[in-house]
């Protein structure tokens, strides 16, 4: 058979390889690009480029069959011809094919490693009828319309069909530029008129216009809901609004299933899983890449994340939990043993409500480290919090969900990391936290602290009451002035106090100096600390109440042993002592408050407390001649100041009563010192001490060096009571003085002071001014001084 093709004749063979195509339909007229890889349609390609390059070129009805057969392949192809053939790196071919004439497969053999088909030409029936006129013009107006939506096909189209007559060919030229799939496309290949195509062009074009115009539509209406600093989510809202046109909502199916499968497995209160159910299905009618469904997405899973009802069981064993909290730390027996009664309740009454406990001591007397150890010994999660330097209130609230990047607050997000609504939290540094314009921090944690409202504890982010009663809330603080007073009344005080130097010799040896050995591989080497080196380093390279410094000096000598080891030295036993521990730590860092063995009048030694803990306060005192001034130096805090100033009026209010006369003041200038000028003091405790001293310098009768004194004074003569006189009493006795005057209102403090503290001293109490004169002066100050009375004359 001859085909005018093009203004010249073809010779049809109706024996020819076959080539199947996986995913594309070639209609005759058109050249199409063809890319050829597997073996048997490169051995049929090899056989049509010597048959006339004629091949018969069939679509697969499976893209996925790599050896088709018969039924694997449609019954109507096109012959076509090779225009030219390339050789790809890759090892495939690509070859430039032409359309020529459709034609019927009869037979599908296998020769010499390709197939061949013995083919039928089929030629559509045509007709020049009106309707069929009317058919090719409604297509040809429906094809350009269609191009003038679709973006994806180029106008120039349009030119290459306006000057087409032949029906079949303009058939053939607008089926095969129409975006559609496979079986479609077949479908109009197999049809065996001329009309019958048109129609069904027709009909696909109609449908396709109309798709096109609503993308279009949609395509505007996303564009004026976008705001400008969205248009990066333009192509995700375009889609999301075409799923919407074609009622097309459910391709996020399957991440609404995970959530609804957890909600069913979550164990929560009705409420909170009410809310989540509801979240799920707004998520359920949401784009995945729409800005709101991220949010509600991430409130979803913070709500199935969070221990709602998930609960530990505490250790009920009281000896196992005292074993624990002994073996993680030496002393400490007030906290220990509140943790037991805790215990004894939580047995009886079966629940209690977590207490809410504040350890206030010193740096480094173990607060932090005791809140990690009664978590352990209760076998409970630990979680801990610092406030430190917080100053917005949404760390503890959390953010409302309207803002961007929102989260719940720190407490919320601790109880998720602890997977347990009954943990031991501890508050760190509670006496530090600020406030500014962003809120106060500490208002928001009277109701995280209140025992009466954190059952309904609500988060700003979740919304929803969480249940925080059961939590051991503990706190902790280095002074109780930084605390404010409404979150002070909520918490059980619990005063961790310095450490003895016997107790820090104890930690020493049970605690760090295996905690070292382990931390640099000196388990197996023999590194033995005396006693005597001990306390020397601890007094003198050392001022703490707690242990950290005195662990970064033992950490020194350990590296010291540790590079001696390293460069080759065989030595397996190293003992520091009194006299060597020098060569390792070097010249001493801190030399104690000198006393003055045999002081001069106007000379009295004070007890001072600091954050390091106790430290004695020397007083100093001289008379001049001057005009009724009182000076103070020594860095003297206004508190202090004011001490000063009552001390010195008291005296002159009973200066008879010591020898001296009314106007001994007027001509005179006292001079009240503290040694170490460039140290800030301050507090009312060193007024007995200021007062003493005053009148020792006005009386010239010294006050021996073996008495220490602290109490605040009245112009009346009380003597008020003191804090921190554990830390004082450590001073004094790590001076070596053993007469203390005391207020008599802190008689109440000595049951809980540790009695190898009060080992060895002599305690004075007093309640009035006249009774430490009495101590120190002796009874006849004023029998001694009425023959002879100071004034400013003198």
């Amino acid at each position: 058979m001859k085909l005018e093709h093009s203004e010249e004749k073809i010779e049809i063979k109706t024996r020819l390889p076959v080539i199947p195509l996986r995913d594309i339909v070639i209609f005759p007229h058109m050249i199409y690009p063809l890319l050829i890889g597997r073996q048997f349609t490169i051995s049929a390609l090899q056989e049509a480029l010597i048959l006339d390059k004629q091949v018969f070129l069939v679509a697969q009805k499976a893209p996925e069959i790599d050896m088709p057969n018969l039924r694997d392949l449609n019954a109507v192809g096109v012959i076509a011809r090779v225009l030219q053939v390339m050789k790809l790196p890759n090892s495939t071919i690509k070859v430039l094919v032409e359309g020529l004439i459709r034609a019927k497969m009869k037979t599908y053999n296998k020769t010499g490693g390709f197939f061949t088909t013995r083919l039928q030409v089929v030629m559509p029936a045509m007709t020049n009828d009106r309707e069929t006129e009317a058919l090719a013009r409604a297509i040809t107006e429906s094809f350009s319309e269609y191009v003038r939506l679709n973006r994806r096909i180029p106008e120039e189209v349009l030119y290459s069909i306006s000057g087409i007559t032949d029906y079949q060919k303009l058939v053939d030229t607008i089926a095969a530029h129409l975006l559609l799939k496979m079986d479609i496309k077949q479908k109009i290949l197999e049809l065996e008129t001329v009309k019958e195509q048109m129609a069904e062009i027709s009909d696909i074009l109609r449908t396709e216009i109309e798709i096109l115009k609503i993308e279009q539509r949609i395509d505007g209406t996303v564009r004026e809901s976008m705001s400008r600093n969205q248009k990066e989510f333009y192509l995700q809202e375009q889609l999301r609004a075409i799923k919407e046109e074609l009622g097309q909502g459910e391709e996020f199916g399957n991440e609404v299933e995970d959530l609804q499968k957890k909600l069913e497995a979550f164990s929560a209160p009705q409420e909170v899983r009410q809310r989540a159910e509801d979240e799920i299905k707004r998520l359920s009618k949401m784009h995945p890449y729409s800005a709101e469904s991220a949010v509600v997405r991430s409130y979803i899973e913070w709500l199935l994340a969070l221990p709602w009802k998930s609960t530990t069981v505490d250790r009920g064993d009281f000896r196992e939990v005292k074993s624990i909290l002994d073996t993680d730390h030496f002393g400490l027996e007030k906290p220990k043993k509140r943790i037991l009664e805790h215990l004894a309740v939580l047995k009886i009454a079966g629940k209690v409500k977590g207490p809410i406990l504040c350890f206030v001591g010193p740096p480094g007397v173990g607060k932090t480290s005791m809140g990690r150890s009664i978590a352990r010994s209760l076998d409970r999660r630990f979680v801990r919090m610092s406030l430190g330097g917080i100053h917005d209130e949404a760390e503890i609230r959390g953010h409302r969900r309207t803002y961007i990047g929102s989260m719940p607050g720190r407490i919320v997000q601790s109880l998720k990391k602890a997977g347990s609504a009954n943990p031991v939290f501890l508050l760190d540094e509670v006496d530090k936290i600020g406030n500014d314009f962003r809120g106060d921090p500490a208002a928001a944690l009277l109701e995280v602290l209140d025992p009466e409202q954190n059952v309904t504890f609500s988060d700003n982010y979740l919304e929803l009451d969480f249940d925080l009663s059961q939590i051991l809330f503990i706190t902790t603080a280095n002074s109780m002035s930084g605390i404010p007073q409404a979150l002070l009344d909520r918490m059980e005080i619990i005063r961790l106090p310095g450490y003895l130097e016997h107790e820090k010799i104890g930690i020493i040896k049970g605690y760090l100096i295996p905690k070292l050995k382990k931390e640099m591989g000196l388990e197996k080497i023999n590194a033995e600390f005396s006693d005597d080196a001990l306390k020397e380093i601890i007094r003198y390279y050392t001022k703490e109440s707690g242990v950290r410094e005195a662990e970064r000096q033992l950490a020194s000598i350990m590296r010291k042993i540790a590079q001696r080891l390293a460069e080759g030295e065989k030595k397996k036993k190293f003992v520091i002592t009194g006299r060597n521990f020098e060569s390792f730590l070097g010249a001493k860092i801190y030399i104690s408050t000198d006393i003055q063995p045999n002081p001069k009048p106007g000379y009295a030694v004070g007890l001072a407390w600091t954050e390091f803990g106790g430290e004695v306060l020397p007083i100093e005192v001289t008379l001049m001649k001057g005009q009724s001034k009182l000076t103070l130096t020594g860095k003297l805090g206004t508190v202090m100041q004011e001490s000063a100033s009552a001390a010195l009026s008291y005296i002159r209010s009973h200066a008879s009563q010591f020898g001296l006369k009314p106007d001994f003041f007027d001509k005179m200038e006292i001079h009240v010192h503290a040694p170490e000028g460039a140290v800030p003091k301050d507090g009312p405790s060193a007024g007995i001490t200021i007062l003493l001293a005053i009148l020792s310098s006005l009386t010239k009768k010294t006050i021996s060096s073996d008495y220490a004194m602290t109490g605040e004074i009245t112009l009346s003569g009380d003597i008020l009571p003191i804090g921190g006189l554990n830390e004082k009493l450590l001073a004094a006795k790590r001076s070596g003085i053993i007469n203390i005057i005391y207020p008599h209102k802190n008689m109440k403090d000595l049951p809980e002071l540790p009695k190898e503290l009060i080992e060895g001293l002599n305690l004075i109490p007093i309640k009035k001014v006249d009774e430490a004169i009495r101590i120190i002066f002796g009874n006849h100050l004023r029998d001694k001084q009425k023959n002879k009375k100071i004034s400013a004359k003198d």
